[in-house]
Formats: C-alpha cells, structure tokens, sequence
C-alpha cells in the first residue's frame, strides 16, 4: 500500500510541479496560449490570482514529497493532499460558473478525488 500511495504522490507532485511553474512564471496570455481552449478559464482570473494559483500548486506539490522524504515535519504531507482537493474544488467551482465543457469539472473531481485519498492515505492507512 505505501508504494501505491508513494506513485500516486509522485504523479500528484510531477503534475501539479509542472502547471504550477507554468502558472506562477508566465503571463496568462503566454498561459493561454501554451494551453489552448482548456486555458480559456485563465481569462476570469486577475494575474496575481493566477500566479498566485501557480504558487500554491508548486507548493503543494513539493509538500507532497520533500516532508515525508526528509522526515521532517511529515505530517506536512497529508495537509498538501487536503490542500489540492480544495484547490481542485475551487478549480471545479470555476469551471462550473463559466459553463466550460463537463470534461474539465470531471478531471478536476478524479485529481481531487486522487489527492483525498493520498490525504486519507497518509493520515490513517500508512501514516507519513
């Protein structure tokens, strides 16, 4: 169970490590640009909201990991799992409120749905 929870921490982290970098260091019309139709949402959010967006995911995504492989402070791990299931509700909020495409809401409920379990995972199953 620990190396099922461990690969699913990884690909959490690789991809929120990626889209938070991108966020946080591009303008949102480089950020629309690179992503086409599924960055259209980037135009309902101010530019500080979206680097900041960027910033919480390449944060969270390092919590994912360095915390538990570090042995300091691994309970850090568990709270970045619950950090991305709000920020994937938020995300889904988003799309729900623009009307975009139901393909978007249903990626952001597996993510959330992917990181409440590493949250549950961490805390209860096999504690960071």
């Amino acid at each position: 169970m620990n190396i099922f929870v461990w690969v699913l921490q990884g690909l959490l982290a690789a991809m929120f490590l990626m889209a938070g970098l991108m966020k946080a260091t591009q303008s949102k019309a480089k950020v629309k640009e690179s992503g086409g139709e599924r960055m259209a949402w980037v135009d309902s959010v101010s530019e500080g909201g979206l680097t900041t967006i960027g910033v919480l995911e390449f944060l969270a995504a390092i919590g994912l990991i360095l915390p538990q492989v570090t042995g300091i402070l691994p309970w850090l791990t568990p709270l970045a799992a619950v950090g991305l299931v709000l920020t994937m509700i938020g995300a889904a909020a988003l799309h729900i409120k623009r009307g975009d495409d139901t393909s978007a809401v249903v990626t952001n409920i597996v993510i959330m749905l992917v990181a409440a379990f590493v949250a549950y995972a961490r805390f209860v199953l096999v504690p960071a």
